[in-house]
């Protein structure tokens, strides 16, 4: 491998520890309405689609973790933040203050059943990277 090339090119999945997963289950496939591409309950885990990564949700004592909530936020991309939210508010979410705007970006913060931080995501502004 050459010393300028890049190790890392993706992100495969992120993990997002539970102690209840059928409620996760429930919360993930359900309220947040996505996709469930893996289940293996007897494993002690699942897996959802957000479209570029995948949640991998897990019991995190049964893979000798221990469990301790996500307090940084898991930012959940969506097309229009209010709109996002006015859904997930009718089905029982309830969020950590108003909508933040950045200057660059919208978002709305809010916690899973296990106290998971997650947050609805909406970039209205170009991204400026570095050269």
């Amino acid at each position: 491998m050459a010393p300028d090339s890049q190790i890392v090119t993706g992100v495969d999945f992120v993990a997002v520890p539970t102690d209840d997963l059928d409620a996760a289950v429930e919360f993930y496939g359900t309220t947040l309405g996505l996709t469930r591409s893996v289940y293996m309950p007897e494993r002690h885990f699942a897996e959802f689609e957000t479209g570029t990564v995948t949640l991998s949700v897990m019991v995190a004592e049964k893979f000798g973790l221990g469990y301790h909530p996500n307090h940084n936020a898991i930012a959940l991309h969506v097309e229009d933040v209010e709109a996002a939210r006015a859904v997930l508010a009718e089905r029982g979410v309830e969020f950590a203050g108003d909508t933040f705007d950045t200057g660059v970006c919208h978002m709305a913060f809010f916690s899973d059943p296990d106290g998971n931080a997650l947050m609805l995501h909406h970039r209205y502004a170009p991204r400026v990277t570095e050269s």
